[in-house]
């Protein structure tokens, strides 16, 4: 029978698609991070050029283990990176995003769970132009009224993050 070759060969193939639709490489290689207490907020990562810091906590609760949120790192940070929606952003690398960090918190009070922070970072290209001194200069007032005037400003780099727990949970 040549049937059986074919069935299991297709079935290999099947058992193999979630495996090759993993994430990409990301940029940044860490380790898991130390084991959280529940109800203890930490920081997760900072990203200064946006101003933000990606604080979590687990809660204990079955409905909703873990929240994080992405957090100001202070109020007169002027921010060079935005940070966006992950659910409106939707980044892939075919729109131009990176896998920028995954970050893995583990819970101590329930070691079979943890939560997966995935940072995505969408890099552009702008090349700033260098005055006499081979300094870039940007002027608050010139960009305030050029963004009054309806122009197009620069783009910068953006950042989202989305957030999965993962494991088995501990009842409660």
């Amino acid at each position: 029978m040549r049937l059986f070759p074919i069935l299991l060969a297709g079935g290999l193939a099947m058992a193999a698609g979630p495996l090759l639709a993993a994430d990409p490489t990301p940029e940044i290689k860490r380790d898991p991070g130390a084991p959280q207490a529940v109800g203890a907020a930490h920081t997760l990562r900072t990203i200064p050029e946006a101003c933000a810091r990606l604080e979590g906590v687990f809660t204990g609760e079955a409905a909703q283990p873990y929240k994080y949120a992405v957090v100001r790192t202070d109020p007169q940070c002027q921010p060079r990176a935005r940070f966006v929606d992950y659910a409106k952003a939707q980044p892939t690398e075919a729109k131009g995003w990176k896998l920028n960090d995954v970050i893995r918190a583990p819970s101590a009070g329930c070691p079979s769970q943890q939560a997966v922070v995935r940072v995505w970072r969408k890099p552009v290209d702008n090349k700033p132009v260098l005055d006499g001194q081979g300094s870039a200069r940007v002027y608050l007032q010139e960009a305030k009224e050029a963004a009054a005037a309806g122009k197009q400003l620069p783009a910068v780099t953006m950042y989202a993050a989305e957030m999965k727990v993962e494991g088995k949970g501990c009842g409660g």
